[in-house]
């Protein structure tokens, strides 16, 4: 099954901190049935494109070879007409396509491990390890942490966010590491939902960058889809929407930085993007990083989802958590005190 989602509605992955109800949950496989219609304007800077690649990168959930078979069946038309895959948008062009039905996947319960900060009857914290997809998508239906929590809770999940995503109220990137809210029923859910709408939830994130930050700082700049490479984000783009993020030096070493960002809001990638646009790209992010890592095998960025802080949607008392930095990040920063020793 290819995993819905739709054109308009690209889901907020901020590096750690989207309300998963808040744009995606109307287009959850889980619950939608039949086939949705799209239409949209080519812009000017995606001209020239052929229309297979064009579709793939906007949906990047889609496989070029699926976008292909779509074409083939009529689901796509350029200007009210049928194209084959060939044929290369130009600017203004009228793009409708339809896309199918979904189908319900049954995610089956995994006895996978978890490192639990908190839990009751409402909710838990789990502190999210590195390399793990928070739910089931095209490519990842296992080892998931829906379906450890799945194993953990059993039926004890909200169900707001349908049959892939149970409890899951937020998500952070693959290979973000860090503290997660998993809700165990539909009034903790909501209720969390709106403290993230609300932008009320304590964020803390730890982060080593390139370079030597001359001092604490605010980035303010709004955050949106690149726009040459749709599967990346980038500052100050036009249509991007507003995004702040404070960071604070913790420690400083030869050519690169420690910190600590905090999140007012939470928009795509946003940390990853705004300490990229200061000249400070995270180290080991393979997206918006150096192309060559300068430490062979790390994985991914070098971002943590340290500090949690919430109401409790039961007591509304106010409950802040502590995710402990994983080995990998701990031994990178010991490598760099002693390097700069």
């Amino acid at each position: 099954m290819e995993f819905e989602r739709p054109l308009k509605e690209i889901p907020e992955l901020e590096d750690g901190w989207e309300p998963e109800d808040a744009e995606e949950t109307a287009e959850d496989p889980g619950r939608q049935a039949g086939p949705r219609f799209f239409e949209w304007t080519v812009e000017e800077t995606e001209e020239e494109m052929r229309i297979d690649r064009y579709l793939s990168d906007r949906f990047p959930e889609l496989t070029r070879s699926y976008v292909q078979r779509m074409i083939k069946e009529g689901a796509v038309l350029v200007n009210g007409a049928g194209v084959k895959s060939s044929y290369r948008v130009a600017g203004g062009d009228k793009v409708f396509l339809m896309r199918p039905e979904p189908t319900v996947l049954s995610i089956r319960p995994e006895p996978i491990p978890l490192e639990i900060l908190y839990e009751d009857q409402d909710l838990l914290i789990v502190n999210k390890p590195k390399g793990m997809v928070v739910h089931p998508a095209a490519g990842h239906y296992s080892g998931t942490l829906v379906n450890a929590v799945l194993y953990h809770c059993g039926d004890s999940l909200s169900g707001i966010n349908g049959v892939l995503r149970p409890g899951i109220v937020h998500r952070i990137d693959r290979d973000t590491t860090g503290s997660l809210i998993v809700c165990k029923n539909d009034r903790a859910h909501q209720c969390i939902a709106g403290q993230l709408k609300e932008h009320s939830i304590t964020r803390k994130y730890r982060a080593l960058v390139h370079g030597r930050l001359s001092a604490d700082g605010t980035v303010h700049a709004a955050i949106g889809r690149h726009p040459q490479n749709r599967k990346q984000m980038a500052a100050n783009v036009p249509n991007g929407k507003d995004a702040v993020t404070h960071y604070h030096i913790l420690e400083q070493f030869d050519g690169y930085t420690y910190v600590e960002c905090q999140l007012e809001t939470g928009r795509t990638h946003q940390i990853r993007v705004h300490m990229k646009s200061i000249g400070h790209p995270l180290v080991g992010d393979q997206v918006y990083g150096p192309s060559r890592c300068p430490f062979p095998g790390l994985q991914g960025q070098t971002l943590h989802a340290m500090t949690i802080g919430f109401r409790h949607p039961s007591t509304g008392a106010y409950l802040e958590f502590d995710a402990p930095l994983p080995e990998y990040f701990e031994e990178l920063l010991r490598k760099l005190r002693n390097h700069t020793a």
